[in-house]
């Protein structure tokens, strides 16, 4: 019974690895024709305007958190910082 199990696994892992290289050796001939240099480049570019464009939309949402915060601190009576403010660390890390 044991080797049977064995077997089965044995052949699912077989072809598994079959399936993982003909894919493989599909996407490597798709990918030779193309110029490869090109298209990294160009993914690359794609995801830096990416990073930019969050990371001005994080911004823009920290200062609008930042004004809103410092409103309701004002309604309290309470001075606020201003918003590019940073606490100083008295400790050594």
């Amino acid at each position: 019974m044991i080797p049977q199990v064995l077997a089965g696994k044995v052949a699912g892992t077989v072809f598994t690895g079959l399936v993982g290289v003909s894919a493989y050796e599909v996407v490597r001939k798709a990918v030779g024709k193309a110029p490869v240099r090109r298209t990294t480049v160009a993914v690359t570019t794609l995801g830096l305007r990416g990073t930019r464009r969050a990371e001005v939309a994080a911004e823009s949402a920290r200062l609008k958190m930042a004004d809103v915060v410092a409103e309701a601190r004002g309604r309290l009576g309470e001075e606020s910082q201003p918003p590019a403010a940073v606490a100083a660390h008295d400790h050594d890390h």
